[in-house]
């Protein structure tokens, strides 16, 4: 997908005409589904006449431009990709990156990132040069050689600038891309030199039979990637399974195997609650699947969080085979894919779950995929638009003619290994009925008796060098801006020995980036994992799918105990989706929700209701938290 193609004498002609900006923000509405920012219309209107007239004064105006470029698997779209023939006859492709800077802050201690703004962001060469590879590993191949190359045109750059930001990325990679500013931008001596600045030195229009094959071929990763891949993941101590995890990889491989040879499309359903392996198994596949001969396997999650965190583990070159599935099927899968769909709970089921016979988005991907591999604990759904059961898979099976398998995970690996918690857990989270009183000897569970006792444990055993978090319900505001400092919104008054006392702090951040000016307040997707993150308090969907070794827990007052039962007062929550539900539809999401909170720590949990009644209950089952 792209915004225009054409050459770039072609797009000269238009260029200065505002029916083209208004045409290119109707194509980026339909293809995406949302309109394009302000920032970004501003940003085409100052740097494609730029481009233009920089690729004119180099003589390069036959050859063929598109804007826009999306590279499928990964969701990214480069700024300008010029097509030409190479001297050996062969297509040349080069991916340059745009921008409008005059000034940006760098630091030696992140060569790799640029401040500019309030923001903080790739290295413009390293960004480019992530578009080469790209190009390189999903794109090229034996049968489809091609030439990629990257360049960074900062055209208002002044050239101060433009010698900082080469000095930075003078190793690695990055250096191999040219960051050209704005004294680099002029046809002097000759539009050759420019050219040859531009990495288009020698280059020749090509056909529109090359352009056609260009934007028609299937986007997979190449071999060479995906044995990276494998090595990569086998290598890594995080994706290490320990007894019934490998033995449960085993069947779920004998299982693909399996399916394969029917040559039918097939499901296999892997079903097991919090911390039975199912995302670390996921892993293991994956690196099983890159190894195997003509392989075209993904690793998909709804979650955003947990997708990031894998990608961080494996490393950014394999970020197309992790990717996050939302709304639509990533590119490249196709009849001969393996698709490992972690989380698949969190599926998205627009408009209702109540309403739609078959999520439609994991509908077309269950058909479009050989074998589908779906990790799966129902009573983890926690929103309305969201939810999967092992029944819908099976019948959806039935209903088109899949194979189907179900495995099901039973080991208990986080909270310790403890079973015992485990059940305890789900007992605790049921709507009624009679909860037996913690007995357990194999898990560090307690209750906390106000907020700042929480605090203290979760801050010392930080100190200590351990993972430590506080969650909650979410039953208060955010509307933290999107830079700290953040306001601290968890707000709990109690009644102290000498009177009321009040604690709060902060929600965890709601951008997926770090602020440069705040280390000590991590981007939310690593909130459950880097320095700083026991500072704010993580809410279910920061929380869900991640680990730490301890776990506090605030328990809201969307969800109290009254007498044998949980009662709902969705009235209570801030999470605009589901403040509106009955408190009969609203009981089950909050029980997930919790459930899913109380298991993320590895070692130990502790409990504390802001509801009175709701602590007093859970004391008649906890033993209280040693002061």
């Amino acid at each position: 997908m792209h915004l225009y193609g054409g050459t770039v004498a072609e797009l000269a002609r238009h260029i200065d005409d505002e029916a083209f900006i208004a045409a290119a923000e109707r194509r980026f509405t339909e293809a995406f589904g949302h309109a394009p920012g302000p920032q970004e219309v501003q940003s085409w209107r100052r740097s494609w006449p730029a481009l233009v007239k920089v690729l004119q004064a180099a003589g390069l105006g036959e050859l063929y431009v598109l804007l826009e470029y999306c590279l499928p698997a990964t969701g990214e779209r480069v700024d300008a990709l010029l097509l030409g023939t190479d001297a050996s006859g062969r297509l040349c492709v080069v991916a340059i990156e745009l921008k409008q800077w005059t000034h940006v802050q760098l630091s030696p201690l992140r060569p790799g990132m640029v401040r500019t703004g309030e923001r903080v962001v790739q290295h413009p060469a390293r960004q480019v040069g992530g578009y080469v590879h790209y190009l390189q590993q999903w794109v090229a191949r034996d049968d489809y050689p091609l030439t990629v190359r990257g360049t960074v045109v900062l055209h208002d750059a002044p050239a101060h600038l433009v010698a900082d930001l080469r000095a930075q990325a003078i190793r690695g990679p990055a250096a191999t891309h040219p960051v050209l500013g704005r004294d680099d931008l002029t046809a002097h001596p000759t539009p050759e030199a420019l050219a040859e600045r531009l990495g288009c030195a020698g280059l020749k229009p090509c056909s529109r039979a090359d352009v056609e094959r260009f934007l028609t071929i299937r986007h997979r990763p190449s071999p060479a990637l995906l044995e990276r891949a494998g090595e990569v993941i086998s290598g890594r101590d995080a994706f290490t399974l320990v007894g019934d995890q490998d033995l449960a990889r085993q069947e779920i491989l004998h299982a693909v195997e399996a399916a394969r040879a029917r040559g039918i499309k097939s499901i296999v359903a892997v079903t097991g609650g919090p911390g039975t392996g199912k995302t670390v198994i996921a892993c293991r596949l994956l690196g099983d699947l890159c190894r195997q001969p003509d392989g075209n396997p993904r690793l998909l999650s709804p979650s955003g969080t947990l997708t990031r965190q894998l990608r961080r583990t494996v490393g950014d070159s394999f970020r197309g085979l992790i990717t996050t599935f939302l709304n639509n099927v990533p590119a490249g899968i196709t009849h001969d894919s393996v698709v490992l769909l972690d989380e698949a709970h969190r599926a998205r089921t627009y408009p209702d779950h109540q309403h739609s016979a078959f999520p439609a988005t994991l509908g077309k991907l269950l058909g479009q995929a050989a074998v589908t591999v779906v990790f799966l604990d129902e009573r983890q759904t926690v929103r309305p638009t969201e939810g999967l059961t092992l029944q819908q898979l099976r019948q959806h099976a039935q209903h088109r003619g899949f194979s189907f398998a179900h495995i099901d995970l039973t080991s208990q690996f986080r909270c310790n290994g403890s079973r015992a918690y485990q059940q305890w857990i789900d007992q605790l989270f049921e709507p009624a009925g009679t909860v037996p009183t913690w007995q357990g000897t194999d898990y560090d569970l307690a209750l906390a008796a106000n907020p700042e006792q929480l605090d203290h444990w979760v801050t010392e055993h930080s100190r200590s060098g351990v993972t430590a978090r506080i969650t909650a319900g979410f039953c208060w505001p955010w509307d933290s801006p999107p830079t700290p400092p953040l306001l601290p919104e968890v707000t709990i008054t109690w009644e102290g020995p000498n009177g009321p006392r009040t604690w709060a702090r902060p929600w965890n951040s709601r951008t997926d980036t770090q602020h440069a000016d705040h280390p000590d307040v991590p981007a939310r997707p690593y909130w459950a994992t880097d320095t700083g993150g026991h500072e704010q308090v993580g809410c279910i969907y920061t929380a869900q799918g991640m680990e730490y070794a301890y776990n506090a827990v605030i328990i809201g007052e969307d969800l109290v105990r009254r007498g044998d039962q949980w009662v709902a007062q969705p009235e209570e929550s801030h999470d605009s989706p589901l403040r509106d539900l009955s408190p009969q539809r609203y009981l089950q999401y909050a029980l997930n929700t919790y459930r899913v909170l109380a298991t993320r720590g590895t070692r130990g949990t502790r409990l504390y209701s802001t509801d009175a009644i709701t602590q007093n209950y859970l004391q008649t089952l906890i033993h209280p938290q040693d002061l």
